[in-house]
């Protein structure tokens, strides 16, 4: 009787692990097909209406560029001259001072030439109190708004209070360490003028910085990591906004915005509350509340990607602060759906709830819990010699091949169609690279999800630890919270 019910209960788990694998391959064919045809469609827009129309336009949008900055003394200036200097008619750059403790405030104030003002403050969502506004007495920053305000503990505080600072109805939310395409605004704006429903968010690739070429805050050459670590990220950024971001685009159900690199419309993030400072996952959180707010409203709206690379940034080169960087970013997974449950196979928020809540429930939030179960399983039927190894190797080659096929398709797509690398062989180094991902990098991807998840759980406080920076081939280094 026993080993018959231990028959059924392993014979339904395995069934249950193909289906379940069997649908999310369905899932990755069918956004990678979607993506290439976003991608065709996004290029072939940009062919009929250049930039140029754009930049002469009189009708083209105000943007603010709001950039937190925490302890950036060291890069502050090159990366604030990098930020006066992109190539659009009408926008200011908002630096959010969030209470540094070194000399970047002081740097900005000598270097731009800021003084004191008097400022029509007006805090339409919450943030730490803000103490002082500085502009440029030289005519050459005019573009310039410096912020000096109380530490708020998160970056999601620094942009509200950038919020409420700033002129314009659309904001462009970056880090102030992240090295922007010149062309990032024209770019990035295009679908807010093209689409005849409501844009309320756009977002662009982020790429790894680590090993490029920098000059005076411009990336001069792109290359592919030098160190392991970066170069598995490298790889699967390439991957999740090339097959993800893109496919998702297509039918209008984009999950998340990148808050490396993100265009909002201001009033619509304001009505929304603007963003969390509590959450973990404030980038995707604001993204939710901002789709909560449409579909309660009964409003057409659109989220748009676009597939060309605009932000790079410096990721973690160390294993240390990467694990605690995907830590935060499952514990933010998990608060999201602990504080919008009632969003999840809801038809009132249409795609929100019917499309974008299912996929990331059973596909992100829960894949690495059954993914560790499926291990704990494993070990289990090895151990009491009730496996089929026929099956087994069979599902896991076949796993194992997807993926790497997967991940080889977006490195190749990507050159195909950008060629950021100068070379096709720091494409294939990518490649190869992906048969040592599910032993490599995967592991710690897992691990660190089932971590974030049992630290949300048991309510543990989480500690904003510094991000040793390398700095972009450059012999300084740079903290950053990460």
């Amino acid at each position: 009787m026993y080993s018959a019910i231990l028959k059924y209960i392993t014979d339904f788990y395995e069934s249950a692990i193909f289906v379940y694998c069997a649908g999310l391959f369905l899932f990755y064919i069918l956004l990678a097909v979607l993506s290439l045809i976003a991608i065709r469609r996004s290029l072939w827009k940009n062919k009929i209406r250049g930039q140029q129309m754009l930049v002469a336009s009189p009708l083209t949008p105000g943007i603010s560029v709001i950039a937190p900055a925490y302890n950036e003394g060291v890069t502050i200036i090159a990366n604030v001259r990098s930020l006066l200097a992109l190539n659009y008619p009408r926008f200011e750059v908002v630096i959010v001072n969030d209470g540094s403790k070194d000399d970047t405030l002081q740097k900005l104030i000598n270097e731009f030439e800021l003084v004191e003002v008097n400022f029509a403050y007006r805090q339409q969502i919450p943030c730490q109190e803000v103490k002082r506004f500085f502009k440029s007495s030289n005519p050459a920053y005019s573009k310039l708004l410096v912020l000096d305000k109380v530490n708020g503990k998160s970056k999601a505080d620094a942009v509200n209070a950038g919020i409420n600072a700033s002129s314009f109805d659309y904001f462009l939310n970056t880090d102030v360490d992240c090295i922007l395409a010149s062309d990032t605004l024209l770019k990035l704006i295009k679908p807010f003028m093209d689409d005849p429903e409501r844009v309320i968010a756009t977002g662009a690739p982020l790429r790894a910085a680590n090993s490029c070429d920098v000059e005076a805050g411009v990336i001069t050459r792109v290359r592919v990591p030098g160190a392991l670590l970066p170069r598995f990220q490298e790889m699967e950024y390439i991957r999740s906004y090339l097959l993800g971001k893109m496919g998702w685009t297509f039918i209008n159900a984009v999950p998340n915005v990148s808050g490396g690199l993100g265009l909002f419309d201001k009033d619509i993030v304001i009505k929304s509350g603007g963003y969390d400072p509590g959450s973990f996952g404030e980038d995707m959180d604001m993204v939710v509340r901002m789709c909560r707010y449409m579909c309660e409203q009964d409003l057409p709206y659109r989220i748009h990607y676009i597939p060309e690379t605009l932000c790079w940034t410096e990721v973690p080169a160390t294993y240390k602060v990467f694990f605690r960087q995907r830590v935060r970013w499952a514990r933010g997974l998990a608060q999201i759906f602990g504080k919008h449950r009632k969003v999840l196979f809801n038809p009132k928020y249409k795609k929100l709830g019917l499309i974008i809540f299912p996929y990331n429930f059973f596909f992100e939030l829960l894949a690495p819990l059954i993914e560790f179960a499926g291990i704990i399983y494993y070990i289990y039927i090895i151990v009491n010699h009730l496996i089929n190894w026929d099956y087994a190797i069979i599902l896991l080659v076949f796993i194992y091949t997807f993926s790497i096929l997967i991940t080889s398709l977006s490195m190749l797509w990507d050159q195909l169609i950008f060629r950021y690398y100068q070379s096709w062989k720091e494409v294939w180094q990518l490649c190869i690279l992906s048969l040592a991902e599910p032993f490599i990098y995967h592991p710690i991807v897992l691990f660190s999800a089932i971590r974030g998840y049992f630290n949300q759980l048991i309510g543990k406080k989480h500690t904003w630890g510094n991000m040793q920076r390398q700095g972009f081939n450059q012999s300084s280094n740079l903290q950053k919270t990460t």
